[in-house]
């Protein structure tokens, strides 16, 4: 119905708010409105640990007696169980709200049907499916880690206008700065909404990264590194800061400091990133270099990849990963283009 579409669509809005901030959790938001059509009350998922968007929209409603013929509106199925807040769908029985318009079902095994299951057991009219593919890629990493198992995954880098990555090793200017101050920051505000970054231990040690959000206000996520070795300075920035990182190598397991060493053979691609699902990373974003990034490529074990193209040429170096896909945007900022390609 294209008044249950118009709802939604703000519901839609009020859950992309809680980008950044939500994670592991998706973002979703709730509308609930009056027979007459007036909406009585708004709310979103803010922050993970905290209140379900549901909870948020019927805490607002100022005269609690319209809920019992009101319809709420909410992009993701209402969960069922208890996590570390009760189970919405529960909450909507007790409050009587007697039609639930769901705009995609919850692929978390917790949940999975059981939100609407227990709904409709209640004698709740329950609509699935209302703007389902915008409700779905709204939450596509949350989507995507929860049916494959495996994170979703969106490969990072920066090259020249003639396709090099990094200057010779020899070369006296490495690392290759391509990125503008605000193509920097916008990179940033992307790293906040990632769980996880990822980077091999050449560039760790080459670049010297700290792979934090500290030109964006957001959370800064769990940093890896991948090594064949722990041959890496214990003086890099991603072991003196005090921030978690988690090395991936094929050595030892031990855990000193903020760093925690895990023996995997990092020449399989699945194997770290099922050891990072199991920790609740649902999405990653692969910073590089060129033998990470053309690894996960090669197994096509990626999502979307971020490409900046820099009006610099540099004439040799280490050429750019070759990658296939569909152009889904496409923004030129700053002098740069910045790409972004889905895996078909």
């Amino acid at each position: 119905m294209l008044i249950d579409e118009k709802y939604m669509r703000r519901a839609l809005q009020l859950a992309a708010l809680g980008a950044g901030h939500t994670s592991p959790n998706p973002m979703v938001g709730a509308v609930i409105v009056a027979p007459d059509g007036t909406i009585i009350g708004e709310g979103w998922h803010r922050q993970c640990g905290q209140a379900h968007a549901e909870v948020n929209a019927v805490a607002s409603v100022r005269d609690v007696n319209l809920l019992k013929d009101s319809t709420i509106y909410v992009t993701l199925e209402p969960c069922s169980h208890y996590g570390k807040t009760p189970p919405c769908a529960r909450l909507l029985i007790e409050r009587g709200i007697p039609r639930v318009v769901v705009g995609t079902l919850d692929p978390f095994p917790e949940v999975a049907g059981r939100g609407v299951r227990m709904l409709q057991e209640a004698g709740i009219e329950v609509v699935v499916g209302v703007l389902e593919q915008q409700c779905q890629a709204l939450n596509r990493r949350f989507m995507t880690a929860h049916t494959s198992g495996l994170p979703w995954v969106q490969l990072k880098w920066a090259q020249t206008a003639d396709g090099f990555i990094a200057l010779p090793p020899d070369a006296g200017e490495n690392p290759l700065h391509m990125s503008t101050p605000v193509t920097m920051r916008w990179m940033h505000r992307e790293r906040s909404l990632c769980d996880a970054i990822v980077v091999g231990a050449a560039t760790a040690c080459i670049d010297n990264p700290s792979l934090t959000t500290r030109y964006w206000p957001g959370k800064s996520p769990l940093r890896v590194v991948l090594s064949h070795e722990l041959s890496m300075p214990d003086n890099l920035n991603l072991f003196t800061d005090g921030l978690p990182t988690v090395v991936y190598n094929g050595v030892k397991d031990a855990v000193e400091g903020a760093v925690e060493y895990v023996k995997i053979d990092t020449d399989e691609p699945r194997l770290w990133l099922q050891d990072l699902y199991r920790r609740g990373v649902t999405s990653v974003m692969v910073e590089g270099g060129a033998r990470v990034l053309n690894s996960l490529i090669d197994a096509g074990l990626w999502d979307e990849a971020r490409v900046e193209v820099s009006a610099r040429r540099v004439g040799e170096g280490v050429a750019a990963p070759i990658i296939g896909g569909a152009v889904v945007d496409k923004l030129d900022i700053d002098g740069n283009t910045i790409i972004y390609l889905a895996r078909r």
